[in-house]
């Protein structure tokens, strides 16, 4: 190991000592080792075109920014409103039915946002106040909203499934597709335990609907509810490519929150953008400074070295799947799940490819494996959010969120070892 690529990985495990910010962390070390290493300026010359000509340009990358838009007017207008009334009138009246209606909302909210954190702090609110008014626990409400909300970066569309592609070269299509069996297994699989754990418990059955309620309601929904078929029909009817479908329902949004629901207006449309800006402010400087890092990943043949160490002990890729997600299962509990994506998928990428492992499987599983690390303690961000917006001791929540988690990793070693239940769709359309 030369002097320039240990000071650079000795950069980078103060970033997690110190705590400094993830960014600033992939900068800092990058920085160093072009310091040190021959030719400097010839090294920041080449991660700077590649930069300038891969990155910026993508077409992609533009869809997180679009997606990020959708998520916040979605959140400020009345839509999550209306989500949560559609769901409540699906399976709102059976036992634990507020449980049940939580999942439901979140995977209806998941075709329309692509993440888990709008899901969780739009949805989330209305969801622990309506199961507090009919007596749940604090804890198993506060888990509930957060172990559904992993469905949303799932189910079509997804935002991490987007900056997966851009550094795979994977389909968004294909991987949007591959995502929808999994997002209903995750809600199936949830629901099933929310309704052992009521009839336990004795939750609640909820409140039935006379059909004038319920045409009422489907009829105020229905504008919401368009936007997943405007956004993956576009996707999928070749009329529009993913990032052109990200702002068509990025403007759907705003039209139907200003002219259908009338809650949001040119102020509350202002800040939204603010708010917009800010995110994809950060998301930019961490896909930046993880693009300069990678590539330094790269020249120094880190994921040659690795797969040359592995594949002489592993030579079944089942095998290396599950070392892939027990480690990135352990990253999940101690790592951010944006440091995770860029960095350390990239990493794998290459031996994942060697291993002959579908890059669209792969992705899939991949970034299940991550959402669940945004509910697992200790630094789960949706944890902390639920905690946050319900005022729930964070221990209280952990205590209940552990049988979810379960629930939730029986799901991803089943979609990892049959692959057919993520490429069934994809295969399907793409023959």
């Amino acid at each position: 190991m030369n002097i320039p690529l240990l000071v650079f990985i000795l950069c980078f495990i103060l970033t997690f000592i110190l705590r400094i910010p993830i960014a600033l962390g992939m900068l800092m070390s990058s920085i160093y080792y072009f310091v040190l290493a021959p030719g400097p300026a010839t090294g920041v010359q080449m991660a700077a075109t590649q930069l300038l000509t891969n990155l910026n340009v993508s077409f992609i990358l533009i869809a997180v920014p679009l997606f990020v838009f959708t998520a916040k007017v979605m959140n400020t207008g009345k839509v999550t409103e209306m989500v949560f009334k559609f769901a409540n009138i699906l399976v709102g009246k059976w036992r634990g039915g507020m449980g049940h209606v939580n999942i439901i909302a979140s995977l209806i909210f998941s075709g329309m946002t692509g993440s888990a954190i709008a899901d969780a702090s739009g949805l989330g609110i209305m969801e622990i106040e309506a199961m507090r008014r009919q007596n749940y626990d604090d804890g198993f409400s506060c888990a509930i909203t957060a172990a559904s909300a992993t469905i949303g970066p799932i189910f079509p569309p997804s935002i991490p499934m987007v900056i997966y592609a851009m550094f795979s070269g994977a389909s968004i299509g294909k991987l949007f597709l591959g995502g929808m069996i999994p997002g209903i297994l995750i809600a199936i699989a949830l629901m099933i335990y929310v309704a052992y754990i009521s009839k336990k418990r004795n939750y609640p059955t909820g409140e039935s609907y006379h059909f004038r309620e319920l045409i009422k309601i489907i009829f105020n929904t229905f504008p919401a509810l368009l936007t997943p078929v405007i956004l993956l029909g576009g996707i999928y009817s070749g009329i529009v490519t993913p990032t052109e479908a990200a702002a068509l329902a990025g403007f759907y949004a705003m039209v139907i929150s200003f002219f259908v629901y009338r809650a949001i207006g040119v102020k509350q449309l202002l800040n939204v953008i603010i708010d917009t800006v800010k995110t994809t402010g950060t998301l930019s400087l961490i896909v930046g400074a993880a693009f300069s890092f990678s590539y330094i990943v790269a020249i120094e043949h880190i994921p040659d070295i690795l797969y040359g160490s592995l594949s002489a002990i592993i030579q079944n890729k089942y095998l290396m799947l599950f070392i892939i997600n027990i480690v990135f299962l352990i990253l999940g509990m101690l790592v951010d799940t944006s440091c995770i994506q860029v960095v350390f998928v990239p990493i794998v990428l290459p031996l994942v490819e060697a291993m002959g492992i579908d890059l669209v499987h792969f992705g899939v599983v991949i970034v299940l494996n991550m959402m669940i690390g945004l509910s697992t303690p200790p630094f789960g961000m949706l944890l902390f959010i639920v905690s946050g917006i319900s005022g729930t001791p964070l221990k209280i929540i952990i205590k209940e969120i552990f049988p979810m988690l379960l629930v939730l990793i029986g799901v991803l070693f089943l979609i990892t070892y049959i692959p057919e239940i993520v490429m069934f769709i994809p295969n399907t359309i793409w023959k």
